[in-house]
């Protein structure tokens, strides 16, 4: 359940809907009840009505690492659905090595890796040339009282606490205020 279910919460609330988890006890296994409204029956748009297709956001590229497979998967998946290009990595050197390849516009980092942590990464990318373009999305499970700042000092521009609220980090990522 765990960040799992975190996430599947917020994902559903996007979308005007609910979650509600229901149990008789342990070992009773949980039944989960997800509420959509449903979408307005609309006749098809003719051609000449139409939404253009370059009026939108653009999708970025956007690079996530997190040590948690599931949670950095899960993040992917949002993040594509929001129509950005994702690379995904597990460790701090992937990170770096897929920074360098694919010079993302944003980076989503876990602080608690192995091989080089978020914040040496974060390091990394702006001593970069191409470093100081990117937005740095800090997302850890260490509370606000164990950073002590170290998150703005080496150079993320948003720092985030897991479980991640997702119109947060999709605020973070767009470089917009949550609504």
């Amino acid at each position: 359940m765990g960040i799992g279910l975190a996430v599947v919460r917020s994902l559903v609330g996007l979308h005007g809907g609910t979650v509600r988890a229901f149990s008789a006890g342990a070992g009773q296994g949980t039944r989960i009840r997800v509420t959509l409204p449903a979408l307005a029956q609309h006749a098809p748009a003719a051609a000449s009505d139409a939404p253009a297709t370059d009026g939108g956001a653009r999708g970025l590229r956007v690079l996530l690492a997190d040590d948690n497979a599931d949670a950095a998967n899960l993040l992917a998946l949002l993040l594509q659905a929001e129509g950005h290009t994702v690379h995904t990595g597990f460790d701090g050197i992937t990170a770096m090595a897929l920074a360098d390849a694919h010079r993302p516009d944003v980076m989503v980092l876990d602080i608690g890796m192995p091989g080089a942590n978020g914040y040496e990464v974060a390091r990394w990318v702006r001593a970069q040339a191409w470093g100081a373009a990117v937005r740095l999305v800090a997302v850890t499970g260490w509370g606000i009282e164990h950073d002590g700042g170290q998150a703005l000092d080496a150079g993320f521009d948003v720092r985030l606490v897991k479980p991640v609220d997702m119109a947060h980090l999709l605020a973070a990522v767009n470089g917009s205020p949550p609504e």
